[in-house]
């Protein structure tokens, strides 16, 4: 394995969508040099003027190898495209020796190119938003301090629930605001969603199906599983000697949100691809996200440890409203994944993968961090 690769101090930030905000402008004070990739170097100038930052990063027009030529042996790329795009990104990252950071979950595509990263030094950083991201940090905060008070190889069973959702500050009949493009909204959706309940592996086919009710600070909420849930127990380092009754991550909404959202359930049910991405798009003419609307983000994170001798709980609450200023969306992911670049640059972070934090020092050290920027979140715990 090669040595850990220096940074150069150049980042390159690609899109300036829903979910870049103030930690571009993070990167901006502690990099050398900021570049910000767009579709056409006037949207990338503007996104920089809306920021504030007109001054202090250089636009650019992306394509792939226009960004390849700019690269040099030590800078970061940001990907804050499209899932499917990342692998692309990361091949000429690899390529050009460059270090390559995300908010999106690890692909197979992704997960193939991190051997010839290591090998050359690289750090490949991924979930590092805000779900995927804060909600690992979290997870790995409670994990640890339960397994101090529980004992990691004393036997208990345990409920661990992580919801996450971006949705209206204020309600609206459609009980939901799109923080992200409606067809990755759909899509996922349309995709089973497997967790523990009961002490069982299951599986939802339409995870709506499995909304049930979900009480914060005595405001109530629906929530239902998404995606796979249960590679999530090894990442967290839940103890062997614990046993799972309840493990699901999944997404949080509005009360009412279920009822509201019927006939795009119906539309899920009977359409084939090309209904579906016609939906996607009447969906977003139909409830557009506008410069005045306010977005709210809810992110809950809960570990109840029960032992034959006692137990403890804990839960994180972090509850955030956008201002005239930022979305909470972009505040949440981009501060997180802005923090993890700083790491890149610092060489904190080790060549080959890394997932927000992978530990709980690491953890604890980035939560930390996210508070003195102000990011707002609670700890309440119990034994």
């Amino acid at each position: 394995m090669a040595e850990r690769a220096p940074a150069s101090g150049t980042v390159h930030w690609i899109g300036a969508g829903l979910s870049t905000g103030s930690g571009l402008a993070r990167l901006c004070e502690t990099a050398g040099r900021v570049r910000l990739w767009h579709r056409t170097e006037q949207r990338a100038a503007d996104a920089l003027d809306r920021l504030g930052l007109g001054s202090r990063a250089e636009p650019r027009a992306y394509t792939l190898p226009a960004l390849t030529a700019e690269l040099a042996p030590g800078d970061v790329v940001v990907s804050m495209l499209p899932a499917p795009e990342h692998a692309p990104v990361l091949a000429a990252c690899v390529a050009g020796g460059a270090h390559f950071a995300c908010s999106s979950y690890v692909s197979d595509a992704v997960l193939g190119q991190v051997p010839a990263a290591e090998r050359a030094g690289l750090v490949v950083l991924t979930e590092a938003g805000l779900d995927p991201g804060i909600d690992h940090l979290f997870a790995h905060s409670l994990v640890a301090r339960a397994g101090a008070a529980v004992g990691a190889g004393t036997p208990a069973s345990y409920t661990f629930t992580s919801y996450c959702g971006g949705i209206p500050a204020v309600p609206n009949d459609f009980r939901y605001r799109f923080s992200w493009a409606p067809a990755g909204v759909l899509g996922a959706l349309r995709s089973p969603a497997r967790y523990i309940e009961d002490g069982t592996e299951t599986v939802a086919g339409r995870p709506w199906e499995a909304t049930r009710a979900h009480v914060l600070d005595g405001e109530r909420f629906e929530v239902y599983p998404n995606r796979d849930s249960v590679p999530f127990v090894r990442q967290y380092g839940l103890p062997a000697a614990w046993r799972a009754h309840t493990f699901v991550r999944g997404t949080l909404r509005l009360d009412g949100w279920l009822r509201a959202w019927d006939p795009v359930f119906e539309e899920l049910k009977a359409g084939d691809d090309a209904r579906i991405a016609a939906l996607a798009q009447e969906l977003a003419a139909r409830h557009p996200t506008t410069d005045a609307d306010r977005d709210r983000v809810v992110l809950a994170v809960s570990l109840d440890v029960r032992a034959q001798d006692g137990g403890w709980s804990g839960s994180y609450l972090l509850d955030l409203t956008g201002d005239a200023e930022e979305s909470a969306m972009a505040r949440c992911v981009s501060r997180p994944l802005a923090l993890g670049v700083r790491h890149i640059l610092d060489t904190s972070l080790p060549a080959g993968l890394n997932r927000a934090a992978g530990t709980a020092a690491r953890s604890e050290q980035w939560l930390d961090e996210l508070r003195a920027e102000g990011m707002e979140f609670g700890l309440l715990t119990a034994a």
